[in-house]
């Protein structure tokens, strides 16, 4: 059963040539994705354009406060959803009600909107989502965006002890490693009252158990280099050259070089979505990778 809402999402003024939307009522409404409640909003027509957050974000904070949803909104059926675990989604606190259902709730929620395929974006987190799903079924893209991460490849011990202690970290309502390893490098390394005060911020309104067992689901999640190689699905990657992800969008066009590479001059990874680089070239790689039938 779904439950449907008028909610007001103001366009933003982009650069040319995308045009802004006039402002438009988005639809929010929730359906069930095989037990857990699962929010979403939708707004404009056209081709299908599924948005997909990062870790302790919303639909709100990633893509419409950054003018992203707005942008695709003007062209395109946007679709939003708070993943599980976030927003206004369901947060169960097992490990295994996350990972690789995170990609399914994508594919569970297209079938609930009768969409055999579409263009599906991810940013950090969504982006991971993203890649396991492209990987995995590749049948229900017509495009896929990597924002601010490439998938999860190459799985390390050094990559399992950074999530046991994020994890840990978020079971106490602390982001403090996620903080100091993706923040701004140009800026002097923050105080233990500035980290702790930014984790408030952030994870206000949230379930920090809920976004632990998330945490704790990401090897779940991997993806092999050979696997994303494959991927004939056409793919954009875009980076801020400021963060740390870069390194790897840059080993995965070595392995897989049709991805289209976009990198944002000076961009962090907290401030690329909201530039209006990212949005151009959203915009820009959508309109060139049209539905075929």
């Amino acid at each position: 059963m779904s439950r449907r809402a008028a909610l007001t999402v103001p366009a933003l003024a982009l650069a040319a040539p995308v045009l802004a939307a006039p402002a438009l009522a988005a639809e929010e409404a929730f359906f069930d994705s095989a037990g857990t409640r699962i929010r979403y909003i939708e707004q404009g027509q056209g081709e299908p354009v599924v948005l997909v957050h990062g870790y302790t974000s919303t639909t709100e904070r990633q893509f419409v406060n950054t003018g992203v949803y707005g942008a695709v909104a003007s062209m395109y059926r946007a679709i939003g959803m708070d993943a599980r675990g976030h927003g206004r989604s369901g947060k169960p606190h097992r490990r295994d009600d996350y990972g690789r259902e995170m990609g399914r709730d994508i594919v569970r929620l297209m079938d609930h909107l009768n969409i055999p395929r579409a263009h599906i974006v991810g940013y950090s987190m969504g982006a991971h989502i993203v890649a396991q799903l492209l990987v995995q079924q590749p049948e229900r893209f017509i495009t896929a965006t990597l924002g601010g991460a490439s998938g999860r490849r190459n799985w390390s011990a050094e990559d399992q002890a950074r999530v046991d202690e994020e994890s840990a970290e978020m079971d106490q309502g602390v982001l403090r490693s996620q903080f100091l390893r993706l923040r701004d490098r140009s800026l002097p390394p923050p105080s233990e009252e500035e980290i702790r005060a930014d984790s408030a911020r952030r994870l206000a309104g949230q379930d920090p158990r809920a976004l632990a067992a998330v945490r704790r689901s990401n090897p779940d999640q991997v993806v092999t280099e050979a696997e994303m190689a494959g991927v004939r699905i056409p793919t954009l990657g875009i980076v801020g050259t400021a963060d740390p992800y870069l390194r790897e969008f840059e080993a995965l066009k070595r392995a897989m070089p049709q991805l289209e590479l976009v990198t944002i001059p000076g961009a962090t990874h907290g401030s690329a979505p909201g530039t209006p680089q990212f949005r151009e070239a959203l915009m820009t790689f959508l309109r060139a990778h049209p539905a075929r039938a």
